[in-house]
């Protein structure tokens, strides 16, 4: 009734020749005056179809249809975060390997919290295509009672506080939301429940249930064991005395009590136990074992998982044998029953793997990594591997995000205007709009969005960012853009294979890997190739060349960093610096060899204790003792681990022991080291006066005894040149 109420706004009386499924749709014809500003709220009026755990077997059937018949499906999910700590976020420095793993944790850390799914058929009789958006909500209980495992996942204070900012309902999504079983976890559940059924059909009936004798110490103990071999007994007897054995003997009052009733258990005679401890049950398998040969201990499970305990009368071994064979069976049908049951929402996933329709996402990496990471199984340690595995799954996939950017007809249509899913779907398909922005001139492809009229009270108006009605813009805009991109959807049928399509067909399986990237990833192969429409903030980035350093004083910036080393190795000496977080940042030197001679000179000035290391310009980095630097494949390393730190020097303390980090030199003493001798001081303070980097400085031949403080501070100011020379002489 309450669904009912908050859906009255949009049921409108229809005129008589409309069926009922009309009363919650949409029909896209042509676009009103423009007004508002982009990105505007989408109106109401657009029927998304909430399923929960209990609407989702009716919801599987009536999808079925609905993709089987459809052209292609957007997808979107809604995530508790994106990422675990601020430099867990993907920067225009990023490798391609380094963004993978950082996405990678991103999938494996937070839970999918909805998925939508928006399968759209083409209907010819209208021009127009037809959605049915579905909202599945998601929630990773444990299903299997055999499984130990908990399920845990990470929030983002500032995901949820996004989603709560839309309304979003988080009591259905917690207390009916769908579980879930992954392909890698259903297989390691049924493997686990065959070996056990192998280990209980291969043992014999009399020894499958025999374990250590339970010590009588206790008169109690005693006496119950005693008292449960004569009431088996008696019972045993009568069974045996009595040729026809029927409901009425073994319901007699003698042998049926609140702690024994009798009953049949597969056409056999048997007693089913109840209120015993589990001692008892213990004492009661003991007295079978060792004096009924034909009485069968068996324990079942009910529906709820309940045990049921049974004595069941058998009348040879052989029986048995075929009764416990039997009740193997039942339990192993009932396990993979249950199993099947866990599966949940994959099925969803599985549906739309096996039709092999195009999927439609909108930056939809990350979309795609969640997909795997929960319903397929581990995601696979490198972004080839990722691809090449989606690809299998997911044979055609388009990114909306991509599209915009990849033809020059649509280029020209999105300059200036924001890639966000909502401000393309209210530039693009302003008929959703109360106020719409700006329209493309085009005029656009017709789209309804048709309700199911036998499950009205499960329909609720479609709001932005919950993922079903994103899932229907994400394929409203991929409608529109495919329009730009001159494809004639008049002559589509429900066979044709619109991801094989001549004008579309380059554009398929090609994504943004991030916003930032400036790259796009092929899935069908894993390779990466430059966007020629992104413009970098920054220099490119030659990974050889850059320095991690973290753990410098909280005080000090970027370009405190930047001009310290700039004092040493000279002004041109930096292209780029990127801070990570504020305790790390990214140094990126103009030349190679300016990598390992800064990580050379770091740990000799961490080295000696004298006046130089105090003197050096890159004390102000050094100082408080703690600081850390390493080369990119580092970089990769640390942000490859499982651990979870919120500062990245954390982060890189917890991973990397000091050993591990930094190339220091070897065989040299301090004063070597930093070239104080007699041989070398001459040379490079002559060297210094001709240098174009660092201060210059004069000095005549002199020995240690003879070197000034001008002269220290000479060296200390073009450091670089001094130690790049003692190296070479070494």
């Amino acid at each position: 009734m309450q669904c009912r109420l908050r859906l009255a706004p949009l049921l409108r009386a229809p005129p008589p020749r409309t069926l009922l499924s009309r009363l919650l749709s949409s029909s896209y014809s042509s676009p009103p005056s423009s007004g508002g500003g982009d990105g505007s709220e989408a109106s109401s009026g657009v029927a998304v179809k909430q399923v929960t755990r209990g609407n989702l077997a009716e919801a599987l059937e009536e999808l079925r249809a609905r993709v089987r018949d459809a052209a292609f499906v957007g997808i979107d999910l809604e995530m508790s975060g994106v990422t675990s700590a601020p430099w867990r976020d993907t920067f225009e420095l990023d490798r391609a390997d380094v963004r993978y793993l950082k996405l990678r944790d991103s999938a494996q850390r937070f839970a999918a919290l909805q998925l939508g799914v928006c399968p759209f058929r083409w209907d010819p009789a209208k021009s127009a295509f037809v959605a049915h958006p579905h909202n599945f909500f998601i929630f990773p209980r444990k299903e299997l009672p055999y499984d130990s495992s908990s399920h845990e996942f990470l929030c983002q204070t500032s995901s949820i506080d996004f989603l709560a900012k839309y309304q979003f309902d988080f009591n259905t999504c917690f207390h009916e939301g769908i579980s879930y079983l992954s392909r890698a976890q259903e297989e390691e559940a049924l493997q686990k429940f065959n070996m056990l059924h192998h280990d209980a059909t291969s043992a014999s009936p009399n020894t499958s249930e025999e374990g250590e004798d339970v010590p009588l110490k206790s008169t109690a103990d005693l006496l119950f064991t005693e008292r449960m071999k004569i009431r088996f007994s008696e019972w045993r007897d009568t069974i045996r005395s009595n040729s026809r054995v029927d409901s009425n003997l073994l319901g007699s009052n003698k042998f049926s009590t609140d702690q024994f009733q009798t009953v049949f258990f597969k056409m056999r005679p048997a007693i089913m136990l109840n209120g015993f401890t589990s001692h008892q049950l213990k004492l009661i398998q003991q007295v079978l074992r060792k004096n009924f040969r034909d009485l069968m201990y068996v324990c079942t499970f009910g529906e709820d998982d309940t045990s049921e305990k049974r004595v069941v009368y058998t009348d040879n071994s052989d029986d048995s044998i075929l009764l416990m064979n039997g009740v193997q069976e039942d339990l192993l049908r009932s396990r993979k029953a249950r199993v099947e049951s866990a599966i949940g929402v994959r099925h969803v996933i599985d549906l739309l793997a096996s039709e092999r329709k195009l999927i439609v996402g909108h930056s939809c990496f990350l979309d795609i990594a969640q997909v795997y990471s929960k319903f397929i199984g581990p995601l696979p340690s490198s972004m080839k591997e990722f691809s090449m595995g989606i690809n299998k799954i997911f044979p055609h996939i388009a990114d909306t995000r991509h599209l915009m950017s990849a033809n020059d007809a649509v280029q020209y249509l999105m300059r200036q205007k924001s890639k966000s899913l909502s401000s393309a779907f209210s530039f693009l398909c302003p008929a959703f709009h109360s106020t719409a922005a700006e329209s493309s001139t085009r005029a656009p492809v017709r789209i309804e969005v048709e309700a199911d009229e036998t499950m009205l009270s499960c329909f609720a108006s479609g709001a932005k960012h919950e993922a079903g009605y994103d899932a229907f813009m994400t394929g409203s805009v991929f409608a529109q853009l495919c329009a730009h991109l001159d494809i004639n959807f008049e002559h589509l049928t429900p066979k044709e294979n619109l991801a094989r399509n001549n004008k579309l067909q380059k554009y398929i399986n090609h994504i943004s890997p991030s916003f930032n990237s400036g790259t796009v990833l092929d899935l069908s192969t894993g390779t990466e190739r430059p966007d020629t429409g992104y413009k970098s903030r920054y220099p490119a980035a030659v990974y050889d060349n850059i320095v991690l350093i973290w753990g410098f004083q909280s005080a000090l910036r970027a370009n405190d960093i930047k001009d310290s080393i700039c004092k040493v190795f000279g002004p041109a000496s930096i292209t780029t610096i990127f801070s990570i977080d504020r305790t790390a940042v990214l140094v990126q030197f103009s030349k190679q060899e300016s990598v390992n001679d800064f990580l050379d000179l770091k740990a000799t000035l961490e080295g000696t204790d004298s006046a130089i290391s105090v003197l050096h310009p890159l004390s102000t980095i050094l100082q408080g003792g703690k600081t850390r630097a390493a080369n990119y494949d580092t970089y990769r390393d640390i942000c490859s681990s499982s651990v979870s730190k919120y500062f990245f020097a954390d982060q890189a303390e917890a991973v990397c022991p000091a050993s591990n980090t930094e190339l220091k030199c070897e065989n040299l003493d301090d004063g070597d080291a930093l070239g104080i001798n007699e041989s070398v001081i001459d040379e490079t303070a002559n060297a210094s006066a001709q240098h174009g980097e660092g201060t210059k400085y004069t000095s005549k031949n002199q020995d240690n005894s003879n070197i000034s403080c001008q002269d220290i501070l000479g060296v200390l100011q073009d450091g670089k040149t001094l130690f790049g020379k003692r190296i070479r002489r070494t």
